[in-house]
Formats: C-alpha cells, sequence, structure tokens
C-alpha cells in the first residue's frame, strides 16, 4: 500500500469538505431537474469506464462541462460525483484517491456552472445565439481550468513534496488546449440538449470525440511498446556489460534532476530521463571481450568503445518520440573544450540534453563502485565535477546537479558484480568518471 502523508490526507479531506459545502445545501434548498442529472451522471461514468479501458489517462470532460451549461451549479458538480467514484483509481489507497477526485471535479464544475450563469450562459444556450454563446461557455472553460490546475499543484505540492515554486509551473497552458476542445464539445451537447432534437441528438456529439479518444489511445499503445523497448535494450546493456548493472537507469534519475532543476518543462524532463537511460545502448555494439577487458586498453580498443554513441544513435533514430533524446545519445561524450567525441563538438554546438547526461554520466560513474575503481564520496564527485566544468562539462549542468544532490540526496548503488573484489583494472581514460 502506497502511503499517503499526512498533509496530503488534510488537503484532500479539506477540498472535500469544501466540495460538501458546495454540493449539499444548494441542492435541498433549490429544485433539481433529477432526470438530466441521472443521465449525465450515468454518460459520465459510462465514459470513464470506457476511457480506462482504453488507457486514454484522460476523463470525459464533455459531458461534465455539458452539465456546467445546462444546469444550475450544485445539480452539474452532482454529476460527476458517480463516475468518480466508481473510476479504477490506478494505485492505492483506492477510496482516499477517488474521494480526492470526486472532490476535485465537484469543486471545479460547480466554480465553471457560477461563472457561466453569472454571464448569463443558460439564456443563451437555450436560444442557441451564436456566436455570442461563445463567451459565457469560454469562460466557463476557463473557470475549470483553473480550478483543476490549482488543486493538482496543490496536490503535487503535498503529496509528492513537490516545491512550491514549481508546484504549479506549466499545469495551466499544458490542460487549457485539451480543455478547450472538451468545452466546445460540450457546448455543442447543451446546445442540441435544449434544441427541440432534444438529449437523444446531444449525444450524437460524443461518437466523434469517442472515435477522436480511440485514435488517442492507440498512439498511447504505441508509445507504451516503445518504452518496453527501452527497457529490453537497456537490460541488454545491463547483461552484456555486467561490470555497470543499473548505471543507465541511475544516469536517467540524475538527468531527470538536473533538468528539473535548470526549470525545463514535465514533457522536455521525460525526454532527458530517456537521453540518459540510453546514453549507453551503443554498447550492444561494441565487443563483449573490450567491455569486460582486464586491464588497459590499447589506442585501437579504444576506438572501437568510443564508436559506441553512433552505433546507439543508429539504434534509437527511427524512436520519433525520442526527440532531444537521440542527439543526447550521440554527443553525450563531447567536451566544451572539443576534446570529446565523437565530433569533437565545442560548447553551445554541443545539444542541451547531451551536456546534462554527460554530467550524470560521470556522476555516477565516479559514486558507484566497480571492479576498477572504489566509489568516491559524492561531496567529492560534485568538487571534481566542479573542477571540470568549462572545460569538459556545462557549468550550469554541474551547479544544477549540486543544487538537486542538495535537496535530495543521492545514494549511489554498487554495480560491479561483486563490490569485494580487489582494484584490479584501471579506469580508461584520466576523466572524471571515466568509464566504458
Amino acid at each position: 500500500m502506497e502511503a499517503i502523508p499526512a498533509r496530503a490526507r488534510a488537503y484532500v479531506a479539506c477540498v472535500a469538505l469544501c466540495a460538501l459545502a458546495l454540493l449539499l445545501p444548494p441542492l435541498l434548498e433549490n429544485p433539481t431537474p433529477w432526470r438530466a442529472v441521472v443521465l449525465l451522471a450515468v454518460l459520465y461514468a459510462a465514459g470513464e469506464q470506457v476511457a480506462a479501458r482504453w488507457r486514454f489517462g484522460g476523463t470525459f470532460y464533455p459531458v461534465l462541462l455539458a452539465g456546467a451549461l445546462l444546469l444550475s451549479p450544485s445539480a452539474a458538480a452532482l454529476v460527476a460525483v458517480p463516475g468518480a467514484l466508481l473510476s479504477p483509481a490506478g494505485q492505492r489507497p483506492l477510496w482516499t484517491r477517488r474521494i480526492w477526485r470526486a472532490a476535485q471535479l465537484v469543486v471545479a464544475v460547480w466554480a465553471a456552472a457560477r461563472v457561466h450563469g453569472e454571464l448569463g450562459g443558460r439564456d443563451v444556450v437555450v436560444s442557441g445565439d451564436f456566436p455570442y454563446a461563445l463567451i459565457p461557455a469560454g469562460a466557463a472553460v476557463l473557470a475549470f481550468c483553473l480550478v483543476l490546475t490549482v488543486l493538482d499543484g496543490g496536490i503535487r505540492a503535498f503529496a509528492e513534496r513537490v516545491p512550491l515554486r514549481r508546484a504549479w509551473r506549466g499545469l495551466f497552458l499544458r490542460s487549457l488546449a485539451p480543455l478547450a476542445v472538451h468545452g466546445l464539445a460540450g457546448l455543442m451537447m447543451a446546445v442540441l440538449w435544449r434544441s427541440p432534437y432534444g438529449p437523444v441528438a446531444a449525444l450524437l456529439v460524443l461518437l466523434p470525440m469517442c472515435v477522436s479518444w480511440w485514435v488517442f489511445a492507440q498512439y498511447h499503445r504505441e508509445r507504451a511498446a516503445h518504452q518496453a523497448t527501452i527497457r529490453a535494450l537497456v537490460q541488454a546493456v545491463d547483461i552484456k556489460d555486467g561490470y555497470t548493472r543499473g548505471h543507465s537507469e541511475r544516469v536517467g534519475l540524475a538527468s531527470m534532476m538536473i533538468a528539473r532543476e535548470l526549470g525545463m518543462d514535465d514533457d522536455r524532463v521525460e525526454v532527458v530521463r530517456f537521453a540518459g537511460i540510453l546514453h549507453d545502448v551503443g554498447k550492444l555494439g561494441v565487443p563483449t571481450r573490450l567491455l569486460r577487458k582486464d586491464g588497459p586498453l590499447t589506442p585501437e580498443e579504444r576506438r572501437v568503445i568510443e564508436l559506441h554513441p553512433e552505433y546507439g544513435h543508429e539504434m534509437v533514430r527511427g524512436i520519433s518520440f525520442l526527440g532531444e533524446a537521440r542527439a543526447a545519445v550521440l554527443h553525450h561524450h563531447e567536451r566544451l573544450d572539443g576534446s570529446g567525441y565523437p565530433y569533437g563538438l565545442m560548447g553551445s554546438q554541443i545539444p542541451e540534453p547531451a551536456r546534462v547526461v554527460a554530467v550524470a554520466d560521470a556522476f555516477d560513474a565516479m559514486t558507484s563502485t566497480r571492479s576498477y575503481s572504489r566509489a568516491r564520496p559524492v561531496s567529492v564527485a560534485l568538487l571534481e565535477l566542479e573542477r571540470c566544468a568549462g572545460s569538459h562539462f556545462d557549468p550550469r549542468m554541474v551547479t544544477a546537479l549540486a543544487r538537486a544532490v542538495d535537496h535530495h540526496g543521492w545514494h549511489p548503488a554498487v554495480t560491479a558484480d561483486d563490490a569485494r573484489t580487489p582494484v584490479s583494472r584501471p579506469p580508461v581514460s584520466s576523466a572524471p568518471g571515466a568509464h566504458r
């Protein structure tokens, strides 16, 4: 069972109490169109089940927004409750997560319906007065998006311990475009609902939305297949080069820490993480005898080893969603002073993700025990990176790693097959953190 911090549980409880305060008293005091509420609630619950089955990862917002445009705030908010409470929660504790989701949607839908009503939107929906109906509907979507953003940022700060200055970064803009499309579909549903054709015509709006979601679900399945391929490649590298088992995953973690400290958006952080994970995949093209050789490498053997970034780039260049990660795989052994390989790039010629991975790679190499070297303390490794900043490594990346380690710590792992093996194999280079 995954524990939820006490302050996160308190936050969820506060939002749930707020939702109850918005929901129950108005329902008891005002007449409620229960037929419309029940029908929309059933549609929303069914849509949530379909989204979960397709592993879409989203929610059936058009129905919620249609309810916000058709009903009073409390009645519209009630539409979200059954679907949110019955939807798959994914991780435990299930009911805490379901209650959170229900409370979050109740507050967001209530706010959207209230804004829409204050702007006279329900009268415009009944009359079907376009394009004026777009103004209150657009304001309702903005309110819905803003409330979800505020609440999502809060739970990130309390449950995931994300720093407050980053908890809300990018959430609003990332959510606005999809919610605008859902809002337009919700407006079409509301107008048709109030038309002579009634609710049956309104349901037709959902058909093209379902088709688009199905297509998007296929994309997610393809992406999941790519990620499974990545995991298999990394596992193959770990098996082939037992001296650095687990290194790729840790470089991915350190790269992600640096990217977050630099303020990259979440999508780019993910790309940089993939770059760290895949940076050594080209070792699959290097003879195993060289990777496991005891003793120093000859110049010819070193040149063979130094081909692994190009091998890796060839392996991953067809995986389109990796984006900048492909360039990082190719250039993570370049140095700022131009003495790196494979192309001797200098300074800003080296792609930014490659500069991130270079620092993460050297840091993990220095802080991990291998059969040819003992792990250095984290503080010593950071000092070594700082010493080489400006020549080998980008100073911005080194500073970002130092800040990230200071905030979150670092727990190096033994990667050699046997940590007790005496040191019998010298490093292949004098560069800090050099490894094969």
